[in-house]
């Protein structure tokens, strides 16, 4: 006769196996997000680009991986032993992980953080940068400038930790970013406006006078559904850091995964409410591409606080992320001359930075002048480690392969000039051998009109001619 299994077990394997497999589908979650990097920025982006940024987001992930699998997660390890006092460095040690299949799962869940980070700096840089240079420069960052700032900050005892030497500085206190608002985001967002000023801005973004031109994106569709994806995958990023669900007693952590749930939710839809309403009175109208970067801003300023603040204090971190980000933005564009495409330093820099200050006066444990002392010296520490390392990456780039492409290859655009195709070409395809663009760009090449104007080989009046049915007038 057949004898059922009991379902007792082990408590705390049972519990450990439930929180391995939930770390396991938010990092699956957080992947998720990288479709909604491409669309959002594909979105900012002339036409001509658009497959130049869907090709360097792809670069991100695949070779990001690789490099943080071979080099970046013990480099991680190593700044955290290097700044810990006392502590002793074992090489060996730092690279285990590689043959350790225990370790690999939580190795794939901090490889998801370090692709977000490298993933925000493409649209900054977008429409300008060769392909070469940014190949390089992604894998610097995911190699080298992110994995130290994340052995300061969640590296055991690394520099910003309570044990660290700047924690141990300031009385015992650890630097509070529970899922990376400053660590990844600001640091995405700091190292995308360093490498926007070190390329230069687009070709006719200023005028003369330095007065800036728009140039619009070809599709703020593209933009908003990368954005509401992203808004999906964030979940996976704070709820997931949330990492033990069953205690090791087996109770259900729910409050803990609530918190940073509901935090991350009023914060989300704050910042979006927020920078509406500023463009609305600002511009007279509101902005959906606004609207789409305050839901982000919102977002990333949460991050660090979702498990740390009261759900006021979020919907408050949440506003003032709203609010900053067409603000900084318009700040960045017309005081700073510098030509971030996508906003990324007002997305995520300004608004990572800011939420991870605020944290101390909406702490549930209550507020503190040395966590306050803290949380501004780490943000100096990751915002001036970042700036340092992507200029000095930069200067590199710049003396070998070279940052920019010819003005030419920008004129034509990137897919063309630097890929060999066209993301759209049953728009920009041409019957000669001279692309043509839909954005409104000029190409080297016209038609002449029967009223003697000329315009552009494959405008949309070109294209309606060229395709049109013939057989007499209309019915």
């Amino acid at each position: 006769m057949f004898e059922p299994l009991p379902l007792q077990g082990d408590i705390t394997a049972i519990a450990n196996s439930v929180n391995a497999v939930w770390v396991l589908l938010v990092t699956f979650l957080i992947f998720f997000m990288q479709p909604g990097f491409a669309l959002l920025e594909a979105g900012q982006v002339r036409a001509k680009n658009a497959g130049n940024v869907v090709m360097k987001n792809m670069w991100d992930w695949s070779a990001g991986v690789l490099v943080f699998f071979l080099v970046g997660a013990a480099v991680s390890t190593i700044a955290g032993v290097l700044t810990t006092p006392g502590a002793s460095l074992d090489l060996a040690a730092a690279f285990g992980y590689i043959n350790d299949p225990g370790s690999w799962v939580g190795w794939l869940f901090g490889a998801v953080f370090a692709m977000t980070a490298a993933t925000i700096v493409s649209g900054a840089v977008a429409e300008r940068i060769k392909f070469s240079a940014y190949v390089i420069y992604a894998l610097v960052l995911t190699a080298f400038i992110y994995p130290v700032v994340a052995g300061f900050a969640w590296g055991g005892d690394g520099l910003l930790s309570s044990a660290g030497y700047l924690g141990q500085a300031l009385g015992g206190v650890g630097y509070k970013d529970f899922a990376g608002a400053t660590v990844v985001h600001a640091l995405g967002g700091i190292a995308g406006l360093t490498a926007a000023y070190m390329v230069g801005p687009r070709k006719g973004r200023f005028d003369e006078n330095g007065d800036a031109n728009p140039i619009p994106g070809h599709s703020v569709l593209f933009a908003v559904i990368g954005t509401l994806i992203l808004a999906f995958g964030w979940y996976g990023f704070n709820v997931g850091t949330q990492a033990t669900v069953l205690t090791g007693e087996g109770a259900f952590n729910g409050e803990a995964l609530g918190r940073v749930a509901l935090n991350t939710t009023l914060a989300m839809g704050a910042g979006m409410v927020a920078s509406t309403l500023v463009t609305t009175v600002w511009e007279g109208k509101p902005d959906p591409l606004f609207g789409a970067n305050g839901l982000l801003a919102g977002l990333v300023a949460i991050t660090g606080a979702c498990a740390h603040v009261s759900w006021p204090g979020a919907l408050v971190i949440g506003i003032i992320g709203g609010v900053q980000t067409p603000l900084v933005y318009r700040w960045v564009v017309d005081s700073l001359k510098i030509d971030d495409v996508c906003g990324v330093f007002a997305v995520h820099g300004s608004a990572g930075f800011i939420g991870t200050i605020l944290i101390p006066f909406f702490d549930v444990a209550g507020f503190s002048v040395n966590q306050l002392i803290m949380q501004i010296a780490g943000s100096a520490v990751i915002g001036v480690w970042t700036v340092l390392t992507t200029m000095v990456a930069m200067v590199a780039i710049d003396l070998t392969v070279g940052l920019r492409v010819s003005e030419e290859e920008e004129e034509i655009g990137l897919d063309q000039g630097e890929h060999g195709m066209s993301a759209y070409p049953e728009f920009t395809a041409d019957s000669g051998d001279r692309p043509a663009v839909a954005d409104g760009g000029m190409v080297p090449g016209s038609v002449r009109t029967d009223g003697g104007e000329e315009r552009p080989t494959g405008s949309r009046a070109d294209l309606a001619e060229r395709f049109a049915p013939s057989g007499g007038d209309d019915e």
